[in-house]
């Protein structure tokens, strides 16, 4: 390790510390945790290596922030926060809209003239966009900066919504379903840049949780309110309502939110003070400044790149395998629930009371539950943290997902009551909450230096396993039954956690092995 000079602010960050904010060789802010890990609180540190810290001097401030107060890292709690609420809200929107469109199926067909499983392509199509579009995102963002392809994306979803609302045919309606998803995924699939650019470490596992949380809960509500319309008003109004949602997301936008990116490694003007801030929100400011020092060929190479990263690929496949059964229950409950329990379309909607309500209690667990193995680790580890020690969360979930998955499948067998039914299925959503902030924060906390890439390939994860399920859940269903079904899908649960296991004993060694990203900018 290198000399260092105590009178200037370091960062500490794996094994790397670096003077003025920077790592050791000058290309990073900061550099992957490496053999040492994180050094979060280490007071007698912090004070002669002149670290910067939190109020109370307890905890070091990674990345350090500079001494600018149009560093997003300085700016007030309130700004960050209400920009990180309106990114969740925004992020809400997909997984609303694309889960709104499988209430509407049945009046679809019926003004068509056409079988509701041949309008069901439409929502496929809508699907497989919201996981495809994620690395095209972070890509244009590394170039043109992250607000102006958030207000540029978002405008073209709300336009996309209105399309879906006012489609006369299926032909039209399912080419709006497929653009929509391929726009509003913007803030699912780049999200973590936001939280990256404006929150500490200590802070991101929270952060996160938020967000995560709007994502989760969104494809439940989705068909709530969607069932509640379709019963009572025409199917063109469920997509209104979600028009509605992507239009105030968006006036939000365009009102409150500030380019995230601020550059910490070359010494240039600031890109805040120069011009209007409508400037940045187009683009205009970042493409004249050039502040944003990636070609166009670095920034489409970034995603493939981190993909070259092997914690990467196995947290994604992991991701893959468990949420996929989030969303093949969800399917087949849709399908099982009016014949087996005489639902009609208000009791479904209120049947999906029990994963919105499954969703918030995970997300208020989870406000205390990372937190606190973070700082246990660190305390049991010479004040170290690991990005490994995030996946012991998943180790908490398990047990609630497979008994989940059990008791869902005996209940729609073996017709037992639909409150059991109910447990089984918020069980189930309850524990993914918690799986979802714990593989964010991992992929994060080992490549901070490529928080987009990773969160849109764990959104791809996340969507590729509910699209390939969706073509064979109901079928399965029918020629196994459920308990078989769900039995199995417990068994890959379990294969999947062999994964988390790998990555915990041979997550440091695969990291230090594949290196850090060496991106331009972070």
């Amino acid at each position: 390790m290198s000399a260092m000079d105590p009178e200037k602010p370091e960062i500490i960050h794996g094994d790397s510390i670096s003077n003025s904010g920077k790592s050791e060789n000058g290309a990073e802010i900061e550099a992957v945790a490496g053999k040492d890990g994180y050094v979060l609180n280490d007071a007698s540190l912090a004070h002669d290596r002149g670290l910067k810290t939190t109020q109370d001097g307890g905890t070091i401030l990674i990345p350090q922030p500079s001494d600018s107060p149009n560093d997003p890292l300085n700016w007030t709690q309130f700004r960050k926060n209400t920009i990180l609420i309106i990114i969740s809200c925004t992020a809400f929107l997909p997984d609303y809209g694309s889960a709104t469109g499988s209430v509407t199926l049945t009046p679809q067909g019926e003004e068509w003239n056409m079988d509701p499983n041949i309008v069901n392509h439409s929502q496929v199509g809508n699907v497989f966009m919201l996981g495809a579009a994620g690395p095209i995102i972070v890509a244009l963002a590394a170039y043109f900066g992250r607000y102006p392809i958030l207000f540029w994306w978002t405008l073209l979803a709300l336009a996309t919504a209105i399309w879906c609302a006012a489609a006369q045919s299926f032909e039209s309606f399912m080419a709006a379903r497929i653009l929509n998803g391929f726009f509003s995924t913007v803030a699912q699939g780049g999200g973590l840049m936001f939280i990256k650019d404006m929150f500490f470490l200590h802070e991101h596992a929270r952060k996160i949780n938020i967000w995560s949380g709007f994502i989760v809960l969104s494809p439940y509500m989705g068909p709530l309110l969607g069932a509640f319309i379709v019963n009572t008003q025409i199917w063109q109004w469920a997509f209104g309502i979600y028009t509605i949602e992507t239009g105030l997301c968006l006036i939000a936008i365009i009102l409150f939110v500030e380019e995230t990116y601020y550059d910490r490694q070359t010494v240039q003007p600031e890109l805040i003070p120069h011009a209007p801030r409508w400037h940045r929100m187009i683009g205009i400011q970042q493409v004249q400044t050039k502040y944003i020092k990636n070609s166009f060929k670095d920034a489409i190479v970034r995603p493939f790149v981190i993909l070259g990263k092997p914690v990467v690929v196995l947290a994604v496949f992991f991701y893959l395998l468990t949420f996929a059964w989030v969303v093949g229950s969800n399917t087949t409950l849709s399908i099982f629930l009016a014949p087996k329990y005489g639902f009609g379309a208000k009791q479904i909607g209120f049947f999906y009371f029990t994963p919105v309500v499954a969703a918030i209690l995970g997300e208020i667990t989870g406000h205390w539950l990372h937190d606190f193995i973070a700082k246990l680790y660190a305390k049991l580890h010479s004040n170290r943290l690991e990005p490994e020690a995030r996946l012991y969360a998943i180790w908490f979930a398990v047990p609630f997902m497979v008994p989940g998955l059990i008791l869902l499948g005996f209940s729609l067998e073996r017709h037992y009551h639909y409150m059991l039914a109910a447990l089984g299925w918020g069980l189930y959503v309850f524990g993914i909450m918690i799986v979802t902030v714990a593989v964010n924060s991992y992929v994060l906390d080992a490549y901070p230096e490529a928080s987009g890439e990773v969160a849109a390939w764990v959104n791809f994860g996340r969507t590729t396993g509910g699209f390939i399920v969706s073509y064979f859940m109901v079928e399965w269903a029918e020629k196994m039954g459920t308990i078989r079904q769900f039995g199995t899908m417990c068994g890959i649960l379990g294969g999947a956690c062999l994964i988390v296991m790998g990555l915990q004993v041979w997550g440091k060694t695969l990291r230090i092995w594949a290196g850090p990203a060496k991106f331009k900018t972070v």
